[in-house]
């Protein structure tokens, strides 16, 4: 059956209005992979476009500058695994070390085994010259991650199920290896004969971490201890 002019003019506009509501998902997927192959100073605007299928004019209807893009991709793509991080915590009831599992085992799944691990490589590339990117990550997505972790050790130890630690450092000492891990599969990991295995990474992260963490029978090695250390090797 034979469409009139006036339903397929009203289908035509249908699909338009459905691509002009997709296109910022499509742009920002886009960004998101030319920041990946190019970092952020050698990104053009022209690049985004032609890998999202558009004209750079088309592009600058939603998105004036590479920054806001930049901002973007960490709203849309980063953000929401935070907040579902922080739901998480929030509504759970069980041991505190299956919680701490739980969560980094959501951020290496999501921050490190996909084309996110890009971002923190990017930002540490380009603090030094795009020192306001710097800050916008720092303030919308890795301060939210410290304050959920200090949340999460702050209820192990209100429990009795870890040991209280006086440094504020502990969080950077707990995201540090997965950072490692994501600028590493964006640097050496493309040289590494043994490429690194996220399945058997998390686990080991877990245990090194949970047993330093145990409140039972674990003795602590505080910072003079290490000093002693480190000064014999010198010696």
């Amino acid at each position: 059956m034979a469409l009139s002019g006036k339903s397929a003019g009203s289908k035509r506009a249908q699909h338009w209005r459905r691509r002009k509501e997709a296109r910022p998902a499509e742009i920002v997927a886009a960004a998101l992979e030319v920041f990946a192959e190019r970092g952020f100073a050698a990104c053009k605007l022209d690049h985004v476009a032609a890998k999202a299928g558009i004209s750079k004019g088309t592009l600058y209807l939603y998105f004036r500058s590479k920054e806001e893009m930049f901002e973007a991709v960490v709203k849309s793509a980063v953000l929401p695994n935070i907040a579902e991080a922080e739901r998480m915590v929030a509504g759970f009831a069980g041991p505190t070390r299956d919680l701490l599992q739980r969560v980094l085992g959501l951020i290496v799944e999501r921050m490190v085994g996909t084309p996110l691990s890009a971002i923190p490589k990017l930002v540490l590339a380009e603090a030094g010259n795009f020192p306001a990117l710097a800050r916008f990550y720092r303030e919308a997505a890795v301060d939210r991650v410290f304050a959920l972790l200090r949340l999460v050790l702050a209820r192990g130890v209100a429990r009795g199920e870890f040991r209280a630690f006086a440094s504020p450092e502990i969080e950077r000492c707990i995201i540090g290896p997965i950072l490692m891990t994501a600028l590493w599969r964006h640097s050496f990991g493309r040289f590494d004969p043994d490429p690194m295995n996220l399945a058997s990474f998390l686990p080991t992260h877990l245990d090194l971490l949970l047993n330093g963490l145990n409140a039972a029978g674990i003795d602590r090695v505080d910072d003079a201890q290490v000093d002693s250390r480190a000064g014999a090797g010198r010696a």
